[in-house]
């Protein structure tokens, strides 16, 4: 299976755009995550390569004990920022999925959010079912752009992306024909079982959350392009122009949450 090499810095210069910039997760989706994988107050979760945080503040409430991992510092000072604002609760672990172990003790449920496509997610997994409690789960959480009328702008918006992270190759290898979707490494992995919870938003948002965005991005963070960030802004609003009413656009977001779990368990 194809890995992506680590670069445990790929994030740096991105994360001060992240939460600005990326999509947020829906908040229905997290007690709909909790009600099926039976999340409750004596349970852990993991957050693993966590960002900024959303996906482990966002189960604090609902879960016993949370920690999040990731191998980025400048995300990690974001996320606790973010949890203390929120008045949760959250561990926060410099590292990555290469130093999963027992050391980290077990727990009810494993999330991921844009993360897990960044990791040996074969070997991931063989660590992760000694580490999930029976019963437990393997939540991939992630956001897409349905293809209905509001969106219309998102392709172009991708394509403008494209063309400033040419030469980026973990770009080329997700975009690979031999890249082997998650939900296939997921049901040839010891947490075959899935099923899928979705919510769909529409939102309004500026311009200036775009070019976050695109900037959060790891093909076109600001220290990948270097002096083109300029331009890069230049062509987003001259981009968006087309597309906002008295200054926001219009997005559908899908919110979808890939629960794995253990074939023949009792849930």
């Amino acid at each position: 299976m194809t890995t992506i090499p680590f670069t445990p810095r790929r994030f740096r210069t991105a994360a001060a755009h992240y939460l600005q910039g990326r999509a947020a997760y829906a908040a229905g989706l997290f007690p709909r995550i909790a009600r099926i994988c039976g999340l409750g107050p004596d349970h852990r979760v993991m957050d693993l390569g966590c960002g900024p945080g959303q996906i482990a503040i966002a189960l604090a409430p609902l879960a016993g004990e949370v920690i999040g991992i990731d191998p980025e510092p400048e995300m990690l000072a974001v996320a606790a920022e973010t949890a203390e604002r929120a008045g949760v609760r959250v561990t926060w672990h410099q590292g990555s999925s290469y130093d999963l172990g027992p050391q980290l003790g077990r727990f009810r449920l494993v999330t991921m959010g844009r993360s897990f496509h960044w990791m040996d997610r074969a070997e991931t997994l063989r660590r992760l079912d000694a580490m999930i409690d029976p019963g437990g789960a393997v939540v991939l959480v992630h956001d897409d752009h349905p293809k209905v009328p509001d969106n219309r702008w998102v392709k172009p918006f991708r394509d403008l992306i494209e063309g400033y992270a040419g030469g980026d190759s973990a770009r080329a290898m997700l975009r690979s024909p031999d890249w082997l979707n998650h939900t296939a490494v997921l049901l040839d992995s010891p947490f075959g079982r899935l099923e899928e919870a979705s919510v769909i938003e529409r939102r309004r948002i500026p311009t200036e959350t775009l070019i976050d965005r695109a900037l959060s991005m790891s093909g076109t963070a600001p220290e990948r392009i270097g002096d083109r960030v300029t331009a890069l802004i230049a062509e987003i609003e001259g981009l968006m122009a087309e597309y906002e009413s008295d200054g926001l656009v219009t997005e559908v977001v899908t919110s979808s949450a890939l629960i794995a779990r253990r074939p023949g368990e009792a849930e």
